[in-house]
């Protein structure tokens, strides 16, 4: 289970030091890939057929289906590989690191866990998830703010898995279908926002307050 969480902070790491989008969409799926592995890793200790229904589901939507939207986007849009950064990936991972380590402390000082195990798994959720939050405010394309939000909806999906036992099933279901329907709506405001101003880039849109 370990190694499945370390996969999962690593990845987030890559994905805060992506300098072009398709690298950004690689990391995203292969950070889903993890998170389906640890799903699948607890479906099979806790014995839950929910759990590997929910496993099934996360690599369709989030190792394939939406990673291949994404994709699809960026070659349809002829997007530039620059996500636009704020700050660059050096820096950025820098920060990273330390939102890892005030994960760590937070959880270790503030929150007390029944096991090592769903201690790890929740500092690792809240890195993942305020990484997510660190990629939404500090990359100036959309598309990179989209793959912020789903990094942060894996963080939130991981500690309700591994921490937590696991939400009611048909909550998790609707979960996925809104996860699912929100990056369709995000894909179609892309569109827009590309053929109205030929770019993406919402650090430009400031203008209009002019």
């Amino acid at each position: 289970m370990y190694i499945f969480l370390i996969g999962i902070i690593i990845m987030s790491y890559t994905m805060v030091m992506a300098k072009r989008m398709t690298s950004l969409v690689a990391s995203f799926r292969m950070q889903s890939l993890f998170l389906f592995l640890a799903t699948f890793f607890m479906a099979m200790k806790e014995k839950s057929a929910e759990l590997y229904i929910v496993a099934g589901l996360l690599l369709l939507l989030k190792v394939i289906l939406i990673p291949k939207f994404l994709s699809d986007i960026i070659r349809k849009l002829k997007m530039e590989e620059g996500i636009g950064l704020f700050l660059n990936p050096l820096v950025s991972l820098l920060i990273a690191v330390f939102l890892t380590y005030i994960s760590y402390v937070f959880t270790t000082r503030v929150i007390t866990f029944a096991s090592a195990s769903q201690a790890f798994s929740f500092s690792a959720s809240l890195s993942v998830t305020m990484i997510g939050l660190f990629i939404m405010i500090f990359r100036m394309k959309a598309l990179s703010q989209v793959i912020g939000f789903l990094a942060m909806e894996n963080g939130l999906f991981l500690v309700a898995s591994t921490v937590s036992g696991g939400m009611p099933f048909f909550v998790e279901i609707a979960i996925f279908m809104d996860v699912f329907v929100s990056v369709v709506i995000f894909g179609i405001f892309i569109y827009r926002i590309n053929k109205l101003f030929t770019h993406i880039d919402v650090s430009k849109l400031n203008t209009l307050r002019r």
